[in-house]
């Protein structure tokens, strides 16, 4: 008997003309599909919506079983302090690894785990995924299907290179781009941004976008100084229209 199989699929930003074809295979190919779900209070989750319609187009018949994702501490005393914050993801990352494995254990199959983007870039399912082998109880073997990322959508938008000739880029969250910039880096890649904050950096280049490959996307880019304005405002609109909003950009530093 073959052993199952745990796929971790990274869908792009919810196009589903952007999905691999070995992510395709993976989703038709899988028992049912496991999907976070945020617990709004009203039980809606624009993005659990986006998923559930990209495979009702890809992988019709998939079975998405949805795992309520557990409240994460984002309290000013935990934004305020590395130590805690830390300490709030491994709680988080805790829940949800027993939230997992009680699926995994209940439900026989392959099974497609849904990833934003691509797996590698600021996402913690790999993570869950081997503290839920590590416990001993689910064995599988784990596959991971690549995805565009929205860094890759974000300069095919603005149709440019992410880095000038033979320079590097950094890639960071929005909480820690000052970290970024103290430290030297001039061109900064931002994902995973609570809020904007580019006081003192009103001379660089900014190339931003919000919900990239969605009906609700909105790109801006100039002098810092000159579009941030338009960035809140676009900010503000796409969160209006799609009720969620995620945005990522690069901030290049004058003569960079």
């Amino acid at each position: 008997m073959s052993q199952r199989r745990l796929h971790v699929v990274g869908l792009g930003c919810g196009d589903p003309a952007q999905l691999t074809g070995q992510a395709v295979a993976a989703l038709r190919g899988a028992a049912y599909a496991l999907a976070p779900r945020k617990d709004r209070g009203a039980g809606d989750d624009p993005l659990l919506a986006v998923r559930r319609a990209l495979l009702a187009e890809v992988a019709p018949g998939l079975e998405v079983v949805e795992v309520t994702d557990p409240e994460r501490d984002r309290s000013a005393r935990v934004a305020g302090d590395a130590a805690a914050y830390r300490g709030a993801v491994a709680d988080w990352h805790a829940a949800r690894t027993a939230a997992y494995e009680r699926v995994l254990l209940e439900r026989p199959g392959d099974v497609a785990l849904l990833v934003w983007g691509d797996p590698a870039f600021y996402d913690s399912t790999l993570r869950i995924v081997d503290a839920v082998l590590a416990r001993g109880a689910v064995t599988a073997e784990v596959v991971v299907v690549p995805g565009i990322s929205s860094l890759q959508l974000l300069a095919a938008a603005h149709r440019i290179v992410l880095h000038e000739v033979g320079q590097p880029i950094t890639v960071t969250t929005g909480r820690r781009l000052r970290e970024a910039v103290d430290g030297g880096a001039d061109n900064v890649l931002v994902m995973l941004n609570a809020s904007l904050d580019l006081a003192g950096l009103e001379d660089w280049t900014i190339w931003w976008a919000a919900n990239l490959s969605a009906p609700s996307e909105r790109l801006v880019a100039g002098r810092v100084g000159d579009v941030l304005g338009d960035v809140l405002a676009a900010r503000a609109a796409a969160k209006a229209e799609a009720g969620w909003v995620m945005d990522a950009y690069l901030l290049r530093a004058p003569g960079a």
